[in-house]
């Protein structure tokens, strides 16, 4: 598979590419935005690790690009900045996951391969996963119950996400949060359940059962 890391601090950018390469995987570097943009539209990656402080254009304009541009590439994306106001725009235009420096390899590594197997071994769209009436389209990021599609934000769409993946199995708290928020996240972990409430508003209380002490599962019908 092959990786495009697109990062200015050149030490970190070489240092990640040679762990990656290590780990198997096909690894270009750039430095800049805009040859980011070139070398990721133009090139067949399966994954895209992209910082949001670039010189030329930053880490949003490039993902905003290339989701304009019908690229759905993985995006995971990189920032020295903190905060949800900041997650929120990187995941708005279009990336799939977020990460925070400083950053533990492992986590990155860990990350990667998350991604990727979303993707599938294809490297194909993402998929569509029905779940009884329920529809989520995680390519469009659009969600249909029955013939009606229901409007959700980017958390609660990825919060859901994390169910339908693994439908009909416990998806813990944890899991959740480690997914759609961020290994460092240090807010209150009870943030779930504030999202998990929101959907059950939305496409109905018997949809999603808590496991008391487990997690969550997304209850499959027939």
């Amino acid at each position: 598979m092959r990786l495009l890391i697109v990062e200015d601090e050149k030490r970190l950018a070489l240092s990640l590419a040679k762990g990656l390469t290590a780990e198997g995987y096909a690894v270009d570097v750039v430095h800049d935005g805009l040859e980011g943009l070139h070398m990721a539209g133009e090139g067949s990656y399966d994954l895209v690790i992209l910082d949001i402080m670039l010189p030329g254009m930053n880490g949003y304009r490039v993902c905003g690009a290339l989701r304009s541009a019908g690229n759905d590439v993985p995006i995971l994306m990189l920032t020295a900045k903190d905060g949800e106001y900041d997650e929120a725009e990187g995941l708005d235009t279009g990336a799939d996951d977020y990460l925070t420096k400083p950053f533990s390899y492992v986590v990155l590594v860990a990350r990667v391969k998350a991604l990727l197997r979303r993707r599938g071994p294809a490297g194909g769209a993402s998929p569509v996963y029905e779940v009884g009436n329920l529809k989520v389209d995680t390519a469009s990021r659009r969600v249909f119950l029955a013939d009606d599609e229901i409007t959700l934000t980017t958390k609660e769409f990825s919060v859901l996400e994390q169910l339908a993946v693994r439908a009909g199995e416990v998806v813990s708290k944890a899991d959740i949060l480690e997914h759609v928020w961020d290994f460092a996240y240090d807010g209150d972990p009870n943030i779930v359940e504030v999202y998990i409430s929101t959907l059950r508003r939305k496409l109905g209380p018997e949809l999603i059962r808590t496991v008391r002490g487990a997690g969550y599962r997304l209850e499959v019908r027939a």
